[in-house]
């Protein structure tokens, strides 16, 4: 049996970037990895839209040769990591943002709030929508 690194990948609005996909597979180029996408509930918005934000970026990411899984998870993307961090199950972590000046995430320092919360190093990528770039 191959051991796979498992990494938990926090995105929303970049959860489909390209600059994602490269970070993700240049990962996985260093070995088997696992990735399990979180992606924080959509505010005012039904379940539905959240699960269906999911399910398109999930399908871009297998798109691309990446091993993913995936849950939605709770609005305030820091609660939704501390519900599904678990040292166990996940080896690193991978937080995409929008760029400095537009991103919400950045702005309450998400990726150093992960670090702390969960005792493990965070991988930051700063990603551009691809409903920007189309």
């Amino acid at each position: 049996m191959t051991w796979k690194t498992c990494v938990l990948v926090v995105a929303n609005q970049t959860a489909d970037s390209d600059e994602l996909v490269s970070a993700l597979s240049a990962r996985s180029e260093r070995g088997p990895t696992q990735f399990t996408l979180l992606l924080p509930s959509l505010l005012g918005t039904s379940p539905g839209q959240s699960e269906a934000r999911l399910a398109e970026a999930l399908e871009r990411l297998r798109a691309a040769g990446l091993e993913m899984d995936g849950e939605v998870g709770d609005s305030n993307p820091l609660t939704a990591v501390k519900e599904a961090w678990d040292p166990a199950k996940y080896d690193e972590i991978l937080v995409s943002t929008l760029p400095t000046g537009t991103s919400k995430w950045l702005q309450i320092d998400l990726p150093h709030r992960v670090e702390r919360i969960t005792g493990m190093p965070v991988q930051h990528v700063v990603g551009t929508p691809r409903s920007a770039v189309r």
